[in-house]
């Protein structure tokens, strides 16, 4: 069996359409409460906290999954607007049976999603997210039991964060931050001031229908922009529902993930601090990325793309640090999955250690030149039943050899193909992107 309807990170796509609406969402939650149900051992009513971010959608979505809890015969907690970190936290040290998270992370407004943690807090794996598809029945019954409201969870893990540096660590620095309309909007930039910093907002007025929109971790020109005119010591940019982290340096130069992942690693290698000399990324991560943490004496895993993946890794290799490109950062050791704010706040702790810039840290990592692009496509046809794209993709690879690499695959949550390619010049890169995208036109309905 398949997964029918989870993509790499829960189910996602337009508000209104044939999944993201009130009904299917019920009835996804009532299987997922089964099988939680099914997994727990003792008497009493499951407990299954609900946090949202803050699309406009949000709001009846969220209210058709807590009445699915209570129909399905569990105890509905509703957390409110909370980052997608914070409330796997909240299942983790609460003892909470189930979290549900209602959001389409860096996607617009117009969408939505659903994704669930377990009582661990971490993200399902593939086979358990096939048991709740077999667990599907019927339309949930309505029902009017009310929800709890627990409106100690923010507060909770801004608390947590804010520990993670010393007091006033942050006394005279400016910092720019970008909660992209979002869930973070009431978390990072309270933990910085907390900590002393002066900050700077951006995207920090949402209204339901403005996530995402030019700003964010998918939008970071506005950061760089501000960091420059302002002369902040750097600027952190979230997604949507602050489950990643971009950096900005002092010069307005953006940092991505394998950036912010190589330095942290590193670093952590340079105090003997990282657990089993390991790092793990996915795929889509540069290669300079393995070099830089070889030469520092550790080595790297890599994954299929989806941090769900990387954290499954982490645990097979008693690995505490790993991630995407993309900027979800996993610091195991203090989050059961991908935290924006802790990625954030791990760096600053390596910029007051060493007492150098973000500009003088990113150059622990030279990265290969890379080429990159998406398109969309109409449907998502079989990769090997696709000829003249499979043709494209080993003459490329033959032609780079060990100089590069080559990467092809559908996106989990979008319908879209996407293109990586890595080689010893940017001209090279360009070039095997457009011979890849061409022999795609040849195979699909590309858009």
């Amino acid at each position: 069996m398949s997964r029918k309807y989870f993509g790499t990170d829960g189910v996602r796509g337009p508000y209104g359409g044939a999944l993201i609406n009130e009904e299917f969402f019920a009835c996804l939650t009532a299987a997922a409460v089964k099988w939680a149900a099914n997994k727990t051992e003792g008497n009493g009513p499951l407990r299954v906290l609900v946090g949202r971010d803050t699309r406009a959608s949000g709001a009846t979505l969220e209210k058709a999954v807590l009445q699915a809890i209570a129909s399905a015969g569990a105890q509905p907690v509703s957390l409110g607007i909370l980052p997608t970190p914070a409330v796997a936290r909240s299942v983790k040290t609460t003892g909470a049976n189930l979290g549900v998270v209602i959001t389409a992370s860096h996607n617009p407004a117009t969408d939505n999603g659903i994704k669930f943690f377990g009582p661990s807090g971490q993200k399902l794996t593939d086979a358990e997210e096939e048991k709740i598809e077999s667990l599907l029945g019927a339309k949930a019954l309505a029902c009017t039991h009310s929800a709890e409201v627990d409106s100690n969870a923010l507060s909770d893990y801004v608390d947590a964060a804010e520990q993670l540096l010393p007091a006033n660590a942050l006394v005279g620095w400016k910092i720019v931050i970008d909660t992209a309309n979002g869930a973070t909007c009431a978390t990072s930039p309270e933990v910085l001031r907390r900590l002393g910093a002066e900050i700077i907002g951006l995207g920090n007025n949402p209204d339901g229908v403005n996530i995402n929109a030019g700003v964010g971790s998918e939008h970071p020109e506005k950061l760089a922009a501000k960091v420059r005119e302002t002369g902040a010591r750097l600027g952190i940019a979230h997604d949507g529902d602050g489950d990643r982290c971009i950096l900005c340096d002092e010069q307005g130069s953006v940092l991505d993930g394998d950036e912010i992942l190589t330095i942290l690693a590193v670093d952590a290698l340079k105090h003997r601090a990282l657990a089993k000399n390991t790092l793990v990324v996915t795929v889509q991560s540069n290669f300079g990325v393995d070099a830089a943490v070889k030469s520092a004496g550790g080595h790297v895993y890599r994954t299929n793309v989806g941090d769900r993946y990387v954290i499954e890794r982490m645990r097979q290799e008693g690995a505490l640090l790993g991630g995407e490109s993309s900027g979800h950062i996993v610091c195991a050791d203090v989050s059961p999955t991908g935290d924006g704010l802790i990625a954030a706040l791990r760096v600053l702790a390596v910029m007051i250690r060493t007492g150098e810039p973000l500009s003088a840290l990113r150059r622990v990592l030279y990265k290969y030149p890379q080429a990159t692009k998406a398109v969309k496509v109409r449907e998502k046809r079989d990769l090997s039943l696709c000829s003249a794209l499979g043709a494209a993709i080993k003459h490329l690879e033959a032609s780079l050899g060990d100089e590069g690499r080559v990467l092809v695959r559908y996106s989990g949550t979008e319908a879209k193909l996407r293109f990586l390619v890595e080689a010893p010049s940017d001209e090279k890169a360009a070039q095997g992107i457009a011979a890849l995208e061409a022999a795609a036109k040849l195979d699909l309905d590309v858009l």
